[in-house]
């Protein structure tokens, strides 16, 4: 079998689409680059997804927890304690026993227990109480006189928040929000131990670095290839991220403005 001939029967195969069956014997470079790829597809899905609902939400949580009355603070603040507070493989544990116990009561939550949503909820909250910390400490470094000067234009409410607060806020949180962003996508390799089923159980990129090693036996082939997918992944993430960032110091002298650093999460 060609690689092409490999690349068309399994390259969308961890969505549904070429051939059911894993290859046995034989097992080809082509056909491991061609399944981990297939696979990061699901990675792929749940960091882009739980990143963009994960945004807004973090934002709403950081302005919660600055907030002087205590109705928003005090939910902002014990929502970012709880899912700082606890490992996220924690949080999928619980997260699918919960959703196991709803199925029973109602149909309605069957979907959840499956990976494409229950994990995608706890990566969801998760990456939203991190960001949301980010956000709340930007939110406290925003320079006095930038609101003051807000104040004396006549901007007030939801004006001042759009054009002062928030794109300062954004500024500044910028580099360290894309490290939380590399983060998520790695800890989307976390579902595979998580217990939630694969939507037909054709699996993410670590399902199938996993069935290369138990099949060969050799684990120095397959896992080095899905970190090397990873990496590219990470690229990508600091070059999107990298033009945000100069778009929103772009009015900044080009000694101020800050620089993104890649600080790898050693423990979480």
């Amino acid at each position: 079998m060609s690689c092409l001939q490999t690349i068309q029967d399994y390259g969308l195969r961890a969505i549904g689409i070429g051939e059911r069956l894993l290859p046995r014997e034989d097992f080809t470079l082509c056909q491991q680059f061609t399944l981990i790829g297939s696979g990061m597809l699901w990675n792929v899905y749940f960091g882009i997804v739980a990143l963009l609902m994960g945004f807004f939400l973090a934002t709403a949580l950081a302005m919660g927890k600055a907030s002087p009355r205590p109705l928003l603070r005090k939910p902002a603040e014990w929502f970012i304690f709880l899912f700082r507070g606890s490992p996220l493989f924690v949080q999928f544990f619980f997260a699918y026993f919960l959703f196991l116990n709803l199925k029973s009561v109602s149909p309605i939550f069957d979907p959840f227990t499956a990976a494409w949503l229950g994990a995608l909820i706890v990566l969801f909250f998760n990456t939203a109480a991190y960001s949301g910390e980010i956000f709340y400490g930007a939110l406290q470094s925003i320079p006095k006189g930038d609101t003051e000067a807000a104040d004396a234009y006549g901007l007030s409410g939801w004006a001042r928040f759009r054009r002062i607060i928030w794109p300062t806020m954004l500024r500044l949180a910028w580099p360290a929000y894309t490290n939380e962003a590399i983060f998520l996508f790695h800890a989307t390799a976390l579902v595979f131990f998580s217990g939630f089923p694969a939507w037909q159980q054709r699996g993410d990129a670590l399902y199938y670095a996993q069935y290369f090693a138990d099949k060969t036996f050799n684990p120095f082939v397959p896992y080095p290839i899905l970190a090397f997918y990873f990496i590219l992944l990470t690229l990508v993430v600091i070059g999107v991220f990298g033009f945000v960032n100069k778009r929103l110091n772009r009015h900044l002298p080009q000694t101020m403005r800050r620089k993104i650093r890649l600080r790898p999460n050693l423990i979480r």
